[in-house]
């Protein structure tokens, strides 16, 4: 009989998250499993998923955020939630980030469907932020899954600092795998060398400390590009302008040729302030760009080894950035020593292996 497996996350509409469960959907899909996307809210994807995969959005429109449609919207959620397990039976269910952990566990606890939840973010501002009496409920929710899944082994460790959680005893480590990106054009996307960042443009991205250690670089015939969308465009924008570095930065948005930036860059530099685990670190690498990264929580220095596969930086020392970006571009030999190890991620972080730890442990026995 057919295998019958459920993703359930927020909404697939952008972010590390959203891109590693439409890559494990799509390739369950493709391996011949009936699998289900389902989505707490609606949202337009920003990821392909298969049109063999049954899509579910459990909440199509929201009014106002008053505290009685909160209530509404949450009893919704569960109630379908509830209907939709009874009515398909899932031989598993797995869930991505918190929210959407803490309703599937509830549901999936009283119809009695296998879960696997996994935390994909820092701890400190999601789990651990709760109140006495979401901790408790956290707990047992998580204590009662057959994993908790988690990318990098800080983030397992974060929890566990936390005195709610210190019983958990069933945490698994399953790195994200690396997005199949379509091969590198050979048209040139900038006409100088570049460095290249890509993420959200927010706080916690660091954009902003970027931008000032490449201030200090001593390479002007090199540009800075940042590929990606946020809030925090304009306010990048005037830090650019006041560092004279109009038409060497560059914020250019979202791109859908990501590959050909990576494929093209002298350098790929994170600069993040934390992470839960970095998938642009991890895609500049597939494709052999020397990489920087900042040893923020979490992932990086699980991922780089110093001065082998990549640089690592003191998380915020703007110093130390600025001298890695000048080593590697006055280092060619560093450089290439560096872009060939890198690419060695292409397999331990590949879609086959990852997606088969996947499965060894949501079709294995409680």
């Amino acid at each position: 009989m057919e295998k019958k497996l459920f993703f359930v996350i927020n909404n697939l509409q952008g972010g590390g998250a959203e891109r590693v469960i439409s890559i494990l959907a799509n390739e369950f899909s493709k391996q011949g499993f009936n699998v289900f996307m389902v989505c707490l809210n609606e949202a337009e994807p920003a990821f392909k998923i298969s049109a063999k995969i049954t899509q579910i959005n459990l909440l199509k429109e929201r009014a106002t955020e008053h505290i009685w449609n909160r209530i509404r919207y949450a009893g919704l959620i569960y109630f379908r939630l509830i209907v939709l397990l009874l009515k398909e039976k899932p031989d598993c269910v797995v869930s991505f980030m918190t929210a959407a952990n803490l309703w599937t566990g509830l549901a999936c606890s009283l119809t009695s469907v296998p879960f696997v939840v996994s935390e994909r973010t820092m701890p400190d501002r999601t789990i651990n932020s709760f109140n006495y009496f979401f901790r408790k409920l956290s707990f047992l929710i998580y204590r009662n899954s057959k994993a908790i899944v988690v990318p990098a082994t800080g983030i397992a460790d974060c929890i566990k600092r936390n005195e709610s959680y210190k019983a958990l005893n069933n945490f698994k480590i399953i790195r994200n795998p690396i997005h199949i990106f379509p091969k590198p054009s050979d048209q040139q996307v900038n006409d100088r060398a570049f460095i290249l960042g890509v993420g959200r443009l927010n706080h916690i991205k660091g954009f902003d400390l970027l931008i000032d250690a490449f201030s200090k670089v001593d390479a002007d015939h090199l540009d800075l590009i940042i590929v990606g969308d946020g809030s925090e465009y304009e306010k990048l924008q005037l830090q650019i302008e006041k560092l004279n570095l109009v038409g060497r930065v560059k914020l250019l948005g979202a791109k859908d040729n990501l590959q050909d930036y990576y494929h093209q860059a002298e350098l790929f530099v994170l600069s993040s302030r934390n992470e839960g685990y970095p998938n642009a670190l991890i895609e500049a690498m597939s494709f052999g760009c020397a990489c920087i990264a900042v040893d923020c929580e979490f992932g990086p220095a699980e991922i780089i080894e110093h001065e082998v596969n990549g640089i690592l930086v003191e998380n915020f020392n703007q110093q130390e950035l600025t001298g890695a970006i000048n080593k590697l571009m006055t280092d060619p030999g560093l450089r290439k020593k560096i872009s060939c190890k890198a690419q060695l991620i292409k397999k331990t972080n590949s879609v086959k292996n990852i997606s088969a730890n996947w499965g060894s442990l949501i079709f294995n026995p409680i």
